[in-house]
Order: C-alpha cells, then sequence, then structure tokens
C-alpha cells in the first residue's frame, strides 16, 4: 500500500508483520486515532491472497472508527487480521502477535472477532495487557439488546408504536448474536423467521424458540416488517435489495451494504436503513466497560443509548433529506474532528 493509497482511503497507519519461528503473519491498520486509542478486534482467515487481507483490515478498520465515534466513546478505530488457516493456529503464534499488538504501547487494543475467540485472547494476554474481552465479559446479549433498541427507534420513526409484539423479523444468521436476538424478540412476542448456511444452528433455533425458518437464499424474499441481517457482511447489493419485503433494515452484522450507494438503493424502494455501526455498537460498549471494571447489567444500560442516537439520526435525515447512513455518517465525523489531532502515530 502507497502513502497516496492511504491518503485516499484516510487511514493514519497500516503495518504488516511477520514472525519466521511461528509463521505469523498479520496486518494492523488504525483508521483514526483522534479521540483516543484505536480499538478493534483481530479476525483470522484464510485469505485468498494478500490484497483481500488487506481490503478487510481496511474496512473493518474504518467501520470501527465510526462506530466508537457514533458511540461517543473517547476511543478511535482500528482492525487486525491475522492471515492463515485458523485450524493451524497455535498459542506461539498468538503470543508473538501478542507482541505486535503490545508494540503499539496502548495505542492499538484488540479484542475478539471471527475464529479469534476468547480463549485466543487469554494466550494473547501474555505478551501484551492491551486486550479487550479477556475475562470473558459477555457482549453478545448486549449486541442484540442494542439491536432491539434499534428495531424499536425504526418502529417508531415508521408509525410511532415501538411495540415488536406481532411484528414479523427475517433474521438472517442466528450465530451467537442472531440466536440471542431471536430469544429477545420471541421474548417480545415478536413473530420471528431465521435462515443460516448453518443447518444445525437453525435448527437448534427453531427447536428452543418454535419459530420458522427458510432456505438461506430464500429469507430475501420473506414478507415481514423488519429485516435483520446477523450473519456476513455486503450481503445487499444490486441483486438482493430488489427482493426484499420488508419496511426495515436493521440488524447487527458489520458493513452490511456491499456499497455506501446501496443506502440509496433501499432509500429509494421505501425501505428505513438503519445504520449498522450504530445499531450493533453492543459488543464495543461491553468491553469497553469491562476494561472499566464494570458488568454486563451496566453495559446493558449504556446500550439503551443506541435508540436516542437512532432517533436523532432519522430526524437529521428527514429534516435534510439524505439517507439515515450520510446522517450517521455526518454524526460520527463531527465526532471525530471534535477529537482533535492525533498524538499516536
Amino acid at each position: 500500500m502507497t502513502l497516496r493509497e492511504m491518503d485516499e482511503a484516510g487511514h493514519e497507519h497500516v503495518a504488516f508483520y511477520r514472525d519466521e519461528s511461528t509463521g505469523l503473519r498479520c496486518i494492523v491498520a488504525v483508521y483514526d486515532s483522534r479521540r483516543g486509542p484505536a480499538v478493534g478486534g483481530t479476525r483470522m482467515l484464510d485469505y485468498d491472497d494478500e490484497a483481500d487481507a488487506l481490503a478487510d483490515a481496511l474496512r473493518l478498520s474504518e467501520a470501527m472508527a465510526y462506530k466508537t465515534a457514533a458511540a461517543e466513546l473517547p476511543l478511535g478505530g482500528g482492525k487486525a487480521v491475522i492471515v492463515g488457516d485458523p485450524g493451524e493456529k497455535t498459542d506461539d503464534l498468538l503470543r508473538a502477535y501478542g507482541r505486535v499488538v503490545d508494540s503499539y504501547d496502548g495505542r492499538f487494543v484488540t479484542g475478539e472477532d471471527v475464529n479469534i475467540d476468547v480463549a485466543d485472547l487469554r494466550v494473547i494476554q501474555e505478551t501484551t495487557g492491551n486486550v479487550g474481552g479477556a475475562g470473558g465479559g459477555e457482549g453478545t446479549d448486549v449486541t442484540a439488546a442494542g439491536v432491539v433498541h434499534g428495531l424499536r427507534a425504526s418502529f417508531a420513526e415508521r408509525g410511532g408504536d415501538d411495540s415488536l409484539d406481532g411484528r414479523r423479523v427475517a433474521v438472517q444468521g442466528v450465530g451467537k448474536v442472531g440466536r440471542a436476538l431471536v430469544e429477545r424478540l420471541v421474548d417480545e412476542w415478536a413473530n420471528v423467521v431465521v435462515a443460516d448456511v448453518d443447518e444445525e444452528a437453525v435448527a437448534a433455533v427453531e427447536e428452543e424458540f418454535d419459530v420458522e425458518s427458510v432456505a438461506p437464499d430464500a429469507i430475501y424474499d420473506e414478507p415481514c416488517d423488519a429485516f435483520a441481517p446477523c450473519a456476513l457482511g455486503g450481503l445487499l447489493d444490486d441483486e438482493t435489495i430488489p427482493r426484499l419485503e420488508c419496511d426495515i433494515v436493521c440488524g447487527s452484522a458489520n458493513n452490511q451494504l456491499a456499497e455506501r450507494r446501496h443506502a440509496d438503493a433501499l432509500a429509494e424502494r421505501g425501505i428505513l436503513y438503519a445504520p449498522d455501526y450504530v445499531v450493533n455498537a453492543g459488543g464495543l460498549v461491553a468491553g469497553v466497560t469491562e476494561m472499566e471494571g464494570g458488568g454486563t447489567a451496566e453495559a446493558l444500560e449504556r446500550v439503551a443509548a443506541v435508540r436516542d442516537r437512532l432517533e436523532s439520526i432519522f430526524e437529521t435525515a428527514r429534516a435534510e433529506g439524505i439517507t439515515p447512513l450520510a446522517a450517521a455518517d455526518r454524526f460520527a465525523e463531527a465526532r471525530m474532528a471534535e477529537g482533535g489531532e492525533s498524538t499516536l502515530f
């Protein structure tokens, strides 16, 4: 990556690391640190090539910066990716990665992401203290709670009634957060339909919560009040958006839109989009709360602010004739700018 490319992308810092003895190959990207230390999880994937790994790090670190700013936390945003087969992950490799994180002297703090779990964080913590979530605090339910607050704000924006009772919600993805969301929705008497590529996960959710399911691709065509993406990102695109049969899109997945222009595509169809990085801030809130010595109960109280922020974003979008994503970006960028000049790099 060249400096010109960094200028175009807006990142402060991008670095590549390797450790020959353990086979570690990783990339750390910091998008913005004006508000404070850059935080962001670490994921490990067997990327097809280095360009895909770099693109992931850049995209995810930018999203984290907007997420921390939108949540009005004194933090910046970063991300790291470890390039390799997660099946070949070793403790020595994780300790080597911990030394990479430690070299930032607190300017980058990491946590869980794809194929890096709490057990891995505890190994990483052997060589650095700059880890959040290693204590095992439960961010999953806090994230799901944030989505429920987002749904309530969205329903209120649509019709003034924020009740979930009788609302039909299509949940795409029933992993940790998706399952927790289904549980909360069922408790609120919502009518839930689910889909996931993992047939066992779907069967378990069907049995536990007595909900309907459809084939993974059919979820886009399911008539519903709200579509909740809780799986991979980038799935709302030119092919899937025209198929949606919903009034609202509000879920926990990161980077739900394949491209930013797809926020306009949703608006053109009359679908209200609750910006993902505002809605799914619960995991971040839980991690920060844990690092400050608080617990899940406190995090659940704090994540209720998701509704207030969305209501403000919807109001701005309505008043100025822009999409909720544009309004959210404006809010987050203003918060980043308030941080002043970075002293970290």
